[in-house]
């Protein structure tokens, strides 16, 4: 109940005034992204530039910033910090799309559509080596720990995705273990390292990262929600069903099989198993029936609210007030 009152409670900031907090350090995070993809190399500098700009939300180096404000951080590290981050997503991303067979994100052919996937999982590995050139230059091994550490945590929950692919037996305890190995990770990364850079001591630096865990693995639950929704679907740039599609067991379906008689549940399993959207509309009834979306975002307003808790340990200012405006956007969107 605490968390919901908190949840609740939390200021009210637009999009436009969070980012409008630290605009001028995000438009010093884009030309460093864009000086740093820089290459003598034609296809890195067009397919780098392609999914950089691709209309992203620039969320996990937003979080960077904010972080490292909210701890009254007076220096420029968090703009090299930011653009690691964004990178090493970016590179994420690449290689999703490839693993994935993707066609479309965010509305636009992916990079493999457009160049082929062996262009995409080299520039992909090119954006992560120059990630990791940039936090040498950084010069902290703190730093390069938590994003070392970081990397290797996104890359297990990749291959444990890949595991669960066409596994309708995934238990929901698995399916957050993914979702908090592959996206909440980096999320948590980003907090944590506003407060190592401003020096905060051990309780804050694990409250930040704390917060940025509860709130990637609720901004997941979300976009696995969205995925049934015909509507945000469309806004995304997705198909309804994509995950369906390529077998993935996402929470929805992971609720439904557990919710739905015998018979339906038969019906989800076979779909996973399979992949492939023959029988959609029958599927998007049972999940409707069981309440899986409402349960799916119910656990993600849960997850939220552990995020703004986890703030308590900030001084109240406006970069505070703008990470409890970003656990709000992340449960309440459709896109």
């Amino acid at each position: 109940m605490g968390q919901q009152t908190a949840f609740i409670q939390a200021p009210v900031m637009s999009q436009a005034d969070i980012i409008g907090l630290v605009s001028d350090d995000m438009q010093a995070v884009d030309r460093l992204i864009m000086a740093r993809l820089n290459s003598d190399t034609t296809l890195i500098n067009q397919l780098g530039s392609y999914i950089i700009n691709s209309g992203g939300k620039r969320l996990r180096p937003l979080l960077a910033l904010l972080a490292a404000k909210a701890c009254d951080y007076a220096g420029d590290e968090h703009i090299q910090v930011a653009a690691i981050i964004e990178f090493i997503h970016t590179a994420t991303l690449l290689h999703d799309d490839v693993v994935d067979a993707s066609a479309m994100r965010r509305g636009r052919d992916t990079a493999n559509a457009v160049w082929g996937n062996e262009a995409s999982v080299l520039v992909g590995d090119f954006l992560y080596s120059r990630a990791f050139q940039m936090m040498v230059d950084i010069n902290q091994m703190r730093v390069m720990d938590i994003l070392a550490e970081t990397t290797n945590t996104i890359a297990e929950g990749e291959v444990m995705q890949l595991m669960n692919r066409n596994e309708p037996d995934t238990t929901e305890e698995r399916y957050i273990d993914v979702i908090q190995s592959k996206t909440a990770k980096l999320f948590e990364a980003a907090t944590r390292l506003g407060a190592i850079l401003s020096q905060q001591d051990k309780s804050t630096e694990d409250a930040l990262a704390k917060y940025g865990m509860h709130l990637g693995t609720a901004f997941q639950l979300i976009d696995d929600a969205l995925d049934y929704d015909a509507n945000s679907s469309l806004e995304i740039g997705k198909n309804i069903g994509d995950d369906l599609a390529e077998g993935k067991p996402t929470l929805p379906l992971i609720h439904a099989i557990r919710s739905a008689p015998e018979n339906e549940a038969a019906i989800i399993r076979r779909a996973i198993e399979e992949g492939g959207l023959d029988n959609i509309s029958g599927i998007l009834s049972i999940i409707e029936s069981t309440n899986s979306i409402a349960y799916t975002r119910s656990l993600a307003r849960e997850e939220a609210g552990r995020a703004i808790d986890c703030l308590s340990c900030l001084k109240s200012n406006p970069y505070r007030h703008a990470l409890t405006g970003l656990a709000g956007f992340a449960v309440d969107r459709s896109f």
